[in-house]
């Protein structure tokens, strides 16, 4: 790839560019799912990990690229849209809405439940 035979970390590009459209998608899945089942931190910590720590392999290689002018601007710009916009916003909705609409149909289903007074007749 790219003319170049040992340049193994770009197979990582595809992944990448394939998680632009398709993303967002999965990390609200993944935050709904989150959000239904309770239980321990540690798989939900790796929901929003693993996508960030794979796209972070390919911003962080090659490592010469690190001395190239506005390289740090490049990685600052990377965070706030792929990390930020793409995987960690669509999960904390995914798993916010869900919570909330749980919360929400909780007090609805006791407030049901609760028969009504009978007024007093004098």
């Amino acid at each position: 790839m790219f003319g170049y035979g040992n340049e193994w970390w770009a197979l990582l590009v595809v992944p990448v560019f394939l998680w632009i459209p398709l993303g967002p998608l999965t990390m609200a899945g993944l935050g709904v799912w989150s959000a239904l089942r309770p239980g321990r931190w540690w798989p939900r910590l790796w929901s929003v990990l693993l996508p960030v720590t794979v796209s972070a392999v390919l911003v962080s290689l090659p490592l010469d690229s690190w001395s190239r002018p506005g390289h740090t601007r490049d990685v600052v710009h990377y965070a706030l849209v792929y990390i930020g916009a793409l995987t960690v916003l669509p999960w904390l909705l995914g798993h916010g809405i869900t919570r909330l609409t749980r919360t929400l149909r909780a007090r609805r289903d006791r407030v049901a439940a609760v028969p009504a007074e009978a007024p007093d007749r004098a």
